[in-house]
């Protein structure tokens, strides 16, 4: 065992390639001989390399303990002056490259700096290298603070998991970086996680495009995170997902082609009944449905059934499907249209109230509008405005 180091300092130093060999008594103190030590495995690497050690995330384990142990060397004066006569390759005078301050020349405080966790004792034991980026994604995500104008976005989040029970939505595995922008939700932490805001695009110290978001969780709480931390996040999470955007399956027509299946047929009716609430609104007034079958079957006892507002109704319009999910397309049209749901009681025949779900305070131009951006994909960017009476881009 080398003089002034203990077994366990061997086995470190043994393990980081350092040979130890037991030398005179040069009358140094144990500190010394491990700083003497430190710097000729930094000597060693040059030789090799024929460059001093770097700094970066791209860069061996290794490497960058040599360049943080190198930069604390330079900059303790009493280690300058036991490794100046030694200094036969001008280490010492080379640049420095700004490292993050570790108070000890102590390798396992070096390794702890650059996210390594150690098992055990022993270096060889490594569980896991973690890069400075990689924490400081970690602790971006973890510092949220409460969202203070988090009943703006609480819809949001209520109209996701109707989205992902009805099977309208569903989550996927995050893939690339390409997928996180505004208006898009992720799960992450164990949290629904929605890109409220995307700042402007800028060039990181390591040369790769980044930018600042705001991200609104459904905890009611919100974090200001680089866009490449919330990468990070999503890949390091085991149970990171995308939430897709809504999707009603397969494209449908109006005419059924040669092979096609009929999977039936959207209709719009107009009610005759006589409350003074459909009477004011009868020209927005419809109940936009789904169905496989017959429509006249399914209306033909409408002035029984509180679904249909107890009264007859006509019918106004109507759109053939084919190869698409019946119950997934009518959830998809009830999302969008839901601003604009009546909200009224029904009685049934036996005097009991029920709350219909399929009527809107919507125009027919504009369910004409909603069909035909369904069959070209586009509806995923629109959302219904009521006050506009249209359907608006829900990416603005």
């Amino acid at each position: 065992m080398a003089k002034g180091f203990t077994d366990e300092d061997d086995a470190l130093l043994e393990e980081l390639g350092v040979e130890v060999d037991v030398k005179k008594d040069t009358g140094r103190t144990a500190r010394e001989e491990r700083v003497i030590t430190g710097f000729e495995e930094i000597q060693r690497f040059v030789d090799k390399h024929g460059r001093m050690p770097q700094h970066g995330e791209g860069n061996d384990i290794f490497e960058r303990l040599y360049a943080m142990r190198l930069d604390r060397l330079r900059e303790q004066i009493d280690c300058r002056a036991i490794l100046e006569p030694l200094d036969r390759q001008g280490i010492l005078t080379g640049a420095s490259v700004a490292a993050p301050t570790v108070d000890t020349l102590d390798d396992d405080a070096l390794l702890a700096e650059l996210g390594v966790d150690v098992a055990g004792d022993h270096i060889s034991s490594l569980r896991h290298v973690r890069s400075a980026a990689d924490k400081r994604a970690a602790e971006e995500i973890a510092n949220r603070t409460k969202c203070e104008d988090f009943e703006q976005f609480k819809p949001l989040f209520l109209a996701i998991k109707g989205d992902l029970d009805a099977g309208i939505r569903e989550t996927r595995p995050f893939q690339k970086m390409a997928e996180i922008k505004k208006g898009e939700f992720f799960v992450v932490g164990g949290q629904v996680a929605y890109v409220a805001e995307v700042g402007e695009e800028f060039i990181s110290q390591y040369e790769r495009r980044d930018s600042r978001l705001r991200v609104i969780y459904d905890n009611g709480t919100e974090s200001d995170v680089l866009l490449r931390s919330l990468q990070r996040a999503l890949h390091r999470d085991g149970t990171g997902r995308r939430i897709t955007d809504p999707v009603a399956g397969p494209l449908f027509s109006e005419e059924i082609e040669e092979g096609d299946q009929s999977s039936g047929t959207i209709y719009v009716l107009r009610s005759q009944s006589d409350d003074p609430v459909v009477v004011a609104n009868r020209g927005v007034l419809h109940k936009i449905g789904v169905t496989g079958g017959k429509i006249e079957t399914r209306i033909a006892n409408a002035k029984l059934d509180p679904t249909f507002l107890m009264a007859d109704v006509e019918i106004v319009a109507t759109y053939k499907l084919s190869n698409i999910s019946r119950v997934k397309l009518e959830n998809l049209i009830h999302r969008i249209f839901g601003p604009a749901r009546l909200d009224i009681e029904i009685k049934d025949r036996f005097g009991n109230g029920i709350l219909p779900r399929e009527w809107f305070l919507v125009p027919l131009f504009v369910i004409d509008e909603a069909v035909e951006r369904i069959k070209d994909g586009t509806i995923t960017n629109y959302k219904y405005d009521p006050m506009k009476a249209s359907l608006v881009s829900s990416t603005k």
